[in-house]
């Protein structure tokens, strides 16, 4: 079984989104998601925009980032470039492989609420369909 770990900071939005959506592709995959400075609930925004594609994270829980869930991790992806998984984090997990997206951030072009979570979306799903093809040709 693929066991794949999304890092954000808050772990509120976009890897519980990039969970979400590999979840619904690959269900039964491994999937977890966790923050390095974990929040208390879910982006509205982003609960809301992958609903409309037919998703549901609503009950996701911001958590931590482990060194339990590192280890248990073929891939671990970290999602912008807040998030900073601790170097002893990532010593302890020998033979995971790790990657970094630099998502797409509309605020940048004054795209605020629903319609940025959409970009955002949008984009974290092209990154997980390409993801997912990558690993299953592994």
């Amino acid at each position: 079984m693929t066991a794949v770990l999304f890092v954000c900071a808050r772990n509120g939005g976009k890897s519980q989104m990039a969970a979400g959506l590999l979840h619904a592709t690959a269900p039964d995959w491994a999937v977890e998601s966790a923050g390095t400075d974990p929040g208390s609930r879910l982006n509205a925004e982003s609960v809301a925009s992958l609903a409309e594609v037919g998703v549901d994270i609503s009950g996701g829980r911001p958590q931590p980032v482990t060194a339990q869930l590192l280890a248990a991790a073929d891939v671990v992806v970290t999602l912008g470039t807040e998030a900073r998984i601790p170097a002893d984090l990532v010593a302890g997990a020998p033979g995971t492989a790790f990657e970094t997206w630099v998502t797409d951030e509309p605020s940048a072009r004054g795209i605020e609420g629903l319609d940025r979570m959409r970009l955002v979306r949008d984009d974290i799903s092209a990154r997980v369909a390409d993801l997912h093809r990558r690993l299953r040709q592994r």
